[in-house]
């Protein structure tokens, strides 16, 4: 087992703790994960209770490193989970649901109120687990795909087409056949489509 910890001061507990854990002061933000992962033996996983202020970005760095593990089990600020859980159609669907559930099987493991820590924030909890996907599409698709999907929830109170409008810099009526070729509506929201309309969306705008 490797951990990461950038707090000096919990190096020191966390070696005393699990005196038989490599511990490592690393930024977790700027490691090479995928190259800590591969000094550990397969099956491997990642196992988290992650600094909510850095949530976002250090799930972006985890999925970044989806080949290299088998199971992720994190924990988060419960509101960040219902966003990432969120499904086609629910209003708390956002690029994040989208980027992580095109990538990941994602299930709920446990709800934990803030009463469970000491002392208790302000906030409660949600643990999740994540399963990586055998992606179907070569690593140029999957950066078109990511860009788009980033690009059509910019202002996500608009719809689809006016996002599309503004971040690819085409014409309106070629974004309306576009989505109409889909099987969409042209008054769509992004937070609407299913994972493989993304899909079908990035080739059809995919040069």
């Amino acid at each position: 087992m490797i951990a990461l910890e950038l707090d000096s001061s919990m190096i020191v507990a966390l070696r005393e703790s699990a005196p038989t854990v490599d511990v490592r002061r690393v930024d977790a933000l700027k490691a090479d994960l995928s190259a800590i992962l591969s000094e550990l033996p397969s099956p491997r996983g990642i196992v988290s209770n992650m600094p909510y202020y850095i949530t976002g970005p250090l799930l972006n760095r985890i999925a970044d490193a989806r080949t290299s593990f088998s199971v992720a089990v994190l924990m988060m600020q419960r509101e960040v989970a219902q966003r990432i859980l969120a499904q086609p159609g629910n209003g708390d669907r956002g690029s994040l649901s989208v980027y992580l559930q095109m990538q990941f099987e994602i299930s709920l493991v446990a709800q934990v109120p803030a009463s469970a820590f000491v002392p208790p924030p302000k906030v409660d909890s949600t643990v999740l687990r994540f399963e990586p996907k055998v992606m179907s599409f070569d690593a140029v698709f999957e950066a078109h795909l990511f860009r788009l999907i980033r690009l059509s929830f910019a202002q996500p109170r608009k719809t689809l087409a006016n996002n599309l409008v503004a971040g690819l810099r085409i014409p309106r009526e070629t974004v309306a056949e576009v989505i109409e070729a889909i099987g969409l509506e042209e008054k769509v929201r992004p937070h609407d489509l299913t994972l493989e309309q993304w899909v079908e969306l990035t080739r059809s705008v995919t040069p």
